[in-house]
């Protein structure tokens, strides 16, 4: 059976793109909100999730991060954050709060894959 991937951006040619690239190696699910990815992960419980930092609503990629690394059911749920945020601090914070890889938009597909590829053996 295929490894559940979460993938969360607000913008639908990020989630398109994603999808595209990792569809046959992986089930893919896609989000775009915090509060549709946190219901997500405890629907579906995905092994990895690619989340935006920069998102509408109540709750950000960040608030996001924190829940699932904060969560008993969840906690070892790898998180990817994919975010045109490059700051040091955004960086800092995100793994601070237990993000698992930090790629900076534009990003390398390629590079993402490779990554959960690596990961999740």
């Amino acid at each position: 059976m295929n490894k559940k991937i979460l993938i969360v951006d607000d913008q639908a040619e990020i989630r398109k793109l994603l999808t595209l690239t990792l569809g046959e190696d992986y089930e893919v699910i896609t989000a775009s909100d915090g509060t549709s990815a946190l219901e997500a992960v405890r629907l579906h419980q995905p092994q990895a999730v690619l989340l935006d930092v920069m998102m509408p609503g109540q709750i950000d990629g960040l608030q996001v991060l924190s829940t699932i690394k904060t969560t008993p059911i969840s906690k070892n749920t790898l998180v990817a954050m994919v975010t045109a945020r490059g700051l040091a601090t955004d960086y800092r914070l995100a793994v601070e709060l237990g993000a698992d890889a930090y790629f900076i938009k534009p990003f390398s597909p390629l590079q993402l894959v490779n990554w959960l590829q690596e990961k999740l053996k």
